[in-house]
């Protein structure tokens, strides 16, 4: 029983695919066979607040402004969070002190000690609960979130879920599982689903939209790598698809709150994290993934553009964005039809055969001729293609430049409001590197190869030394910033408080209206 499969590189996993060792209810979860159900049993013992007192609604405390948005660098919980203490379950097994971990050139990032020190050094705790709760006071927003936990020895661990982010980071300190996914809100606490007379009550009612792109969905075109490995130069296939995606998003459905997270690996998860989106039924997220999609079939299925003729605003703007790295990262660093075999499929893409037995006998009479002087071959040799369709021929090469650039989407990840995705900042257990936000405005500068792994931040800590002068006395300095983390995490608080900005202003602008409405 393993939850680390391969495919999309375990980087996240449908309800259907998930193990809970329950029976099979209305909510998509096969029930799977009894070695499991075995595993899944033993692993469940002793899961920390499986009766941890249900979030009520919001706290009717008032809360400064200036205090929502106070940047305070600890991992503890807002000042501003009134839990009782009762509420608050201790872990079953006390922390271990957060002592500097010396790693050397044998230190993994599976090791527990490595990893233990990560959760309790380096993992944005605090803006991690800001993000998924949406105000300075515990809610149901997060308390009623699923967590769903990969633990070492493959068990998987569903419907966890925390009145806090405390609670949380205990319980991932006393577990030490090798990531952890986020699914959605659900209409009561997850850990109460067992008691509820009817298992209707329990249903999703609030996740971010998220999209998943993964390289080797582009196998059957990069010529510089394929499977899990990844460079510089196949990386550009997930900048364009990023930058495809992002404007769409924003121009034509409005959303603004859209972070980019690195997969660890050779991908890039979305999460559109507007109010309105996550609110969205499984409809409205297959229309948008529908709209979305244009690039259709697996590797040996021929062509797989199709799309009307006049173009969609959407996709004649895909066009333009997508010309440029054409020509520099497809035809210049992938020189895609170089081969015989491999400029027969171009060949295959274009609608005049007169032209295509011109170019054959050009290309096989010069062997390795680059992938840019064949492309160039096209419009010079139709010059001379008597009977030849200009516009067919222009709409066919608009087809193949799209082919090779436009944005290959795991779209089943964006349809399904109970979709569970990789959190932000876990360690991908097989490269050591931290799942971190990208820029989107510096998004040509992002080197995923650049990204820092977990023992290297550990040895940060270790090498790191206070600046003699311009600290700010009595202020402590968290241990992210010390590391080359920080601007990772740094970028995420500003995230964060821009979407918890723009959620207090429509709280504010909804009990403003519902005043007003009431004055005769």
């Amino acid at each position: 029983m393993t939850a680390e499969a391969e495919t999309h590189d375990g980087e996240d996993l449908t309800a259907a695919d998930t193990v809970t060792g329950e029976p099979e209810t209305n909510h998509g979860i096969s029930q799977d066979d009894d070695a499991a159900d075995q595993d899944m049993t033993m692993a469940n013992v002793g899961i920390e607040g499986d009766n941890v007192p249900d979030i009520k609604t919001e706290s009717k405390s008032e809360v400064k402004l200036e205090d929502l948005f106070a940047d305070i660098d600890s991992d503890e919980e807002f000042g501003s969070a009134k839990v009782k203490s009762q509420d608050i379950k201790p872990s079953s097994s006390p922390e271990a002190p957060s002592s500097p971990v010396h790693v050397g050139p044998s230190s993994r990032a599976s090791d527990p000690e490595v990893m233990r020190s990560f959760y309790q050094r380096l993992f944005p705790w605090r803006y991690l609960f800001q993000w998924l709760n949406h105000s300075p006071t515990p809610t149901t927003d997060f308390g009623h979130r699923e967590f769903a936990f990969t633990l070492q020895n493959d068990a998987y661990l569903r419907y966890q879920s925390f009145p806090t982010s405390d609670l949380l980071r205990k319980d991932i300190l006393r577990l030490m599982p090798s990531r952890f996914e986020i699914g959605p809100v659900y209409s009561t606490n997850p850990r109460d689903r067992k008691t509820l007379r009817k298992s209707s009550a329990f249903k999703p009612i609030a996740k971010e939209l998220c999209f998943d792109i993964d390289l080797t969905d582009y196998d059957d075109i990069r010529t510089c790598c394929d499977k899990a490995n990844i460079c510089n130069k196949c990386w550009q296939f997930i900048t364009m698809a990023i930058k495809v995606v992002d404007v769409a998003l924003r121009e034509d459905f409005g959303f603004k709150h859209i972070m980019w997270v690195y997969s660890g690996r050779r991908g890039a998860h979305a999460w559109v994290c507007d109010k309105k989106a996550r609110h969205m039924d499984d409809q409205k997220r297959r229309a948008i993934a529908g709209y979305l999609e244009v690039i259709k079939g697996g590797a040996q299925s021929g062509k797989k553009v199709n799309v009307k003729r006049p173009l969609h605003p959407h996709v004649a703007r895909s066009l333009e964005i997508l010309k440029s790295h054409f020509q520099s990262d497809i035809l210049e660093d992938q020189d895609p039809w170089e081969t015989d075999e491999k400029f027969d499929r171009l060949l295959q893409l274009l609608p005049d055969k007169t032209l295509n037995d011109a170019l054959r006998k050009k290309w096989s009479s010069a062997p390795g001729r680059a992938s840019t002087a064949k492309w160039a071959d096209i419009d010079a040799l139709a010059k001379t293609t008597q009977g030849l369709n200009a516009t067919a021929l222009r709409e066919a090469k608009q087809d193949v430049v799209l082919e090779y650039t436009y944005p290959r989407l795991d779209i089943e990840v964006s349809k399904h409001l109970n979709h569970l995705l990789k959190s932000p900042f876990v360690v991908h257990p097989g490269t050591g590197r931290v799942c971190v936000p990208i820029n989107t405005k510096h998004l040509e500068d992002f080197d995923p190869l650049g990204v820092p792994t977990v023992t290297e931040l550990l040895g940060e800590i270790d090498e790191w030394t206070a600046p003699e002068e311009g600290e700010k006395e009595g202020k402590s300095i968290a241990d992210w910033e010390k590391t080359s983390l920080k601007p990772y995490v740094e970028y995420f608080r500003s995230f964060v408080v821009s979407l918890m900005r723009d959620e207090n202003d429509v709280k504010v602008k909804r009990e403003r209206e519902e005043t007003d409405s009431m004055e005769f």
